[in-house]
C-alpha cells in the first residue's frame, strides 16, 4: 500500500510545472546568493535596485528555461544529459543578462537598469551548482525513500562491458523493486581494483559462498552475451548451497526499443546449459528458397511444427497451410500469426489418416512444398498400442507422402528421430519404417523426400524438462528412469532450422543428421534444473530413480547399422548414408502393414521386426518375439548378411 502511494505520488503530482517553479525559486536563491558573496558576505548592497533587478532575471530565467526545456527531466532519473541542459539553461541566461546589460548602457533601454557583470558571472556559477545538487539531492532522497518501503534485492553484476552497464541503469530505474548493486565481477585481476560509478570490480576468484553471506547476496546477474556454457556450468556448481538466484540479461536484439528493462531479466535457462555453443544456421538461400511458395506444416500446433510455422512465416511465402488434429493448440498458433500481422495462412483442423480430406487439401490449397512434423512420439504408450502408432506415423506418413507425389509437390521435408535407429521400441521402429517407405517413394516419384533426424528437443511438448519442472513447482522428488541414461539435445529453434535447411540444401532421398556434440546424462540434467530453479540437491528436492520404461533406450544413437555420413557446406550437418533395401519388397511390406487388423498388436510387431533388422525391443513385452524373428531370419538364410560398413556413431 505505501510502494503504491509513494510511486504514484512521485509520478503524478512531481510534475514538469512543479520542477520549473522550483528550478525559478532555487535561481532567485542563487541571485541573493551573488550579491552576499560579491559584498563580502554581508547585506551592503543597494536592495532597493535588487529587488527591481528580480523581474528581469524572473522573465530571462523562464524563457532560458523553457527555450532548453531542463525541467522536462524526470528528476528521479537524472543523469549526464539533464545535468548538460541545466548547464545549457544556465549559460543561455547569463548571456541574455550580459546581452541585454551590455545593450542598455549603450542604448538606455531601461534608463537607470544594471546588473554588476560579476553578479552575474558569480550567479550563473551559483545557479548551475544549485540546480544541478538540487537534482542529486532528490535523487538520492527518492532512492533512499524507495529503499525503505520498497522491498530491496542486493544483487552482483556479473561483466564490465557495455551490457553491464546497461543492466546497473536498468537496474536503478526500476519502479517496483529497489536493487542495490553491490559489486560488478570481472574475470581480469587487473580490472579488480577499480571501480564503476562508486561501485568496486570484484575479481572472479573471490566470489565464494563466505563473501556472498556476509554481503547479504540475493542475486547474480549474468550479462556478457558470450558467456561460455562452462563458466555458467561452474558459477552454478559454486553456488549450489548459498540459494543465491542466478539471472541472465537477454540478447541486445531481444531489448525493448533498443533498451533493457529490468523485467527482462530472466533466469538462467537449461538450454544455457547444454554443454555446447547453439548451433546457428545463416543461408541467403533460405530467403530465395521458399520465395513464393505455398507450403504445408503438419502437426503445425505441436512444438516443432509451431515452430517452423513461425520461422516460415518470416519468409516471403505465397501461403502458409496449418494442418494439425489439435484444435486448441492450432487456434493458439493461429492467434500468433494474427498478433505479428501474418495474413497469408491458412488453419486447417485435420487428420492426416484421412486420405480423402488430405486429398481435398491438396486439391484446393496446391501446396508446393511439405512439412511433416504430425507423428505419435511417446514411447512408453505407443509401446502399448502399435496399431495406433503404424496408423499415425507409417499409414498417416505415406497417404500424406503418396498424395504429395500424387500432386507433383516439389519437394517433401520428413521430421524423424534418432529412436528411429537401432530402434528398441514401437515408436522408434514406426519412425524408421516411415523413413524407409519414403526412401522407397523417391525411386519413382518426381517429389524430392527428404528426412532430417535429431535427437530430444529441450521444452517440447512430452520431453523430460516439463515434467522436471512440473515436479520441481509441486515439491516433489524428480523421477529419472536409470542414473545413467544420455540423451543428445537441442533447442525447438535449433530444430526448426534443421529442418528448414534440409528443406533447401536435399536433393532428395537423403536422411539429414545434426552433429549434436556430446550427449547429456538426465541425471546431470536434473541436478541442473533444481539448482536452477534456487533450490538444493537433495536437501530441498531428491532425485528418484524408477527403472527404465517399455521400450526406452540407455542411450540414443544418429546412425544405424550399415551407416556412415556425407559432410555439406555445413559442418554440423551431415549425411547419412543408408544401406540398400529391396525398395519393391520393402514397399509392398509396409502397405501391407498399414491395413493390418488393428487387434493383432503381436502381429503387427513380428511384422515390424521381420522388417526391420536392426529393431531389438528393451524392457518390452515384445522381446519374446526377438528369438522368434532370429530363428525366422535363419531358416530363410537372411541373417548375418554383411554390411557394407560398420556401424558409426556421431
Amino acid at each position: 500500500m505505501i510502494n503504491n502511494y509513494f510511486i504514484n505520488f512521485s509520478q503524478k503530482y512531481v510534475s514538469k510545472w512543479l520542477v520549473f517553479a522550483i528550478d525559478l525559486v532555487l535561481i532567485l536563491v542563487a541571485f541573493f546568493a551573488a550579491y552576499v558573496i560579491r559584498f563580502n558576505f554581508t547585506l551592503d548592497f543597494d536592495l532597493n535596485q535588487f529587488f527591481i533587478e528580480i523581474p528581469f532575471l524572473i522573465v530571462v530565467s523562464a524563457v532560458s528555461m523553457l527555450f532548453v526545456g531542463s525541467f522536462r527531466s524526470v528528476i528521479r532519473h537524472t543523469g549526464f544529459t539533464d545535468v548538460l541542459n541545466v548547464f545549457k539553461s544556465v549559460l543561455l541566461m547569463s548571456l541574455l543578462c550580459i546581452c541585454f546589460v551590455l545593450t542598455n548602457r549603450a542604448a538606455s533601454i531601461i534608463p537607470g537598469f544594471t546588473i554588476p557583470l560579476s553578479i552575474i558571472v558569480i550567479h550563473a556559477l551559483l545557479s548551475f551548482v544549485i540546480l544541478s545538487a538540487s537534482r542529486l539531492a532528490f535523487k538520492m532522497g527518492y532512492k533512499y525513500l524507495k529503499c525503505k518501503f520498497l522491498s530491496t534485492r542486493r544483487v552482483l553484476i556479473y561483466g564490465t562491458g557495455d551490457s553491464a552497464i546497461a543492466t546497473y541503469n536498468a537496474l536503478l530505474n526500476n519502479a517496483t523493486v529497489s536493487f542495490t548493486v553491490v559489486a560488478f565481477i570481472n574475470n581480469q585481476a587487473k580490472k579488480s581494483s577499480k571501480i564503476i560509478n562508486g561501485i568496486p570490480i570484484l575479481n572472479y576468484k573471490a566470489l565464494n559462498e563466505h563473501y556472498l553471506f556476509n554481503n547479504d547476496i540475493d542475486e547474480i546477474i549474468v550479462t556478457p552475451q558470450n558467456t561460455e556454457t562452462s563458466k555458467l556450468m561452474q558459477l552454478m556448481d559454486s553456488l549450489s548451497d548459498s540459494g543465491v538466484k542466478v539471472t541472465k540479461v537477454p540478447p541486445i536484439e531481444q531489448w525493448i526499443n533498443g533498451e533493457l528493462s529490468a523485467k527482462q531479466i530472466k533466469q538462467v535457462q537449461i538450454d544455457d546449459l547444454l554443454g555446447r555453443p547453439p548451433i546457428e544456421i545463416d543461408n541467403p538461400n533460405l530467403l530465395s528458397e521458399f520465395n513464393g511458395e505455398t507450403v504445408l506444416v503438419t502437426g503445425a500446433a505441436g512444438s516443432i511444427g509451431s515452430e517452423l510455422v513461425k520461422q516460415l512465416s518470416n519468409f516471403n511465402v505465397k501461403h502458409l497451410i496449418l494442418v494439425d488434429q489439435a484444435e486448441s493448440a492450432l487456434y493458439d498458433v493461429q492467434q500468433d500469426l494474427k498478433r505479428e500481422g501474418k495474413h497469408s495462412y491458412t488453419a486447417i483442423v485435420a487428420d492426416i489418416r484421412d486420405g480423402l480430406r488430405m486429398d481435398t487439401i491438396f486439391q484446393m490449397h496446391k501446396p508446393t512444398m511439405v512439412f511433416h512434423a504430425a507423428a505419435y512420439k511417446h514411447v512408453p504408450l505407443m509401446e502399448k498400442s502399435p496399431y495406433e502408432a503404424i496408423k499415425i506415423n507409417v499409414n498417416g506418413t505415406k497417404l500424406l507422402a503418396d498424395t504429395a507425389s500424387r500432386y507433383n509437390v516439389k519437394k517433401f521435408v520428413f521430421v524423424s528421430t534418432d529412436k528411429a535407429v537401432n530402434p528398441t521400441s514401437v515408436m522408434g521402429a514406426t519412425k524408421r519404417m516411415a523413413e524407409m517407405y519414403i526412401s522407397c517413394l523417391q525411386k519413382e516419384s518426381k517429389t524430392k523426400f527428404i528426412t532430417t533426424r535429431f535427437g530430444n528437443v529441450l521444452g517440447s511438448n512430452g520431453s523430460v524438462i516439463p515434467l522436471f519442472k512440473k515436479q520441481i513447482e509441486a515439491g516433489s522428488a524428480l523421477t529419472l528412469t536409470h542414473k545413467d541414461i544420455t540423451r543428445y539435445f537441442m533447442t525447438i529453434p535449433e530444430a526448426a532450422q534443421l529442418v528448414l535447411e534440409a528443406g533447401t540444401m536435399g536433393k532428395g532421398g537423403e536422411i539429414f543428421i545434426f552433429d549434436m556434440g556430446e550427449s547429456v546424462k538426465i541425471y546431470d540434467l536434473a541436478k541442473n534444473m533444481i539448482k536452477l530453479s534456487g533450490l538444493r540437491y537433495p536437501e530441498d528436492i531428491d532425485i528418484k530413480i524408477t527403472g527404465l520404461r517399455p521400450g526406452e533406450k540407455l542411450y540414443e544413437e544418429l546412425l544405424a547399422n550399415g551407416e556412415n555420413t556425407l559432410s555439406t557446406y555445413h559442418k554440423k550437418i551431415l549425411i547419412s548414408k543408408t544401406r540398400e533395401l529391396d525398395y519393391a519388397k520393402v514397399k509392398s511390406e509396409i502397405e501391407e502393414l498399414c491395413i493390418t487388423n488393428r487387434f493383432q498388436s503381436n502381429n503387427i510387431v513380428m511384422k515390424m521386426k521381420n522388417l526391420i533388422p536392426e529393431y531389438k525391443s528393451n524392457n518390452s513385452e515384445y522381446e519374446r518375439f526377438d528369438a522368434r524373428v532370429k530363428t525366422y531370419k535363419k531358416a530363410k538364410g537372411i541373417l548375418n548378411k554383411p554390411n557394407s560398413t560398420k556401424k558409426r556413431t556421431i
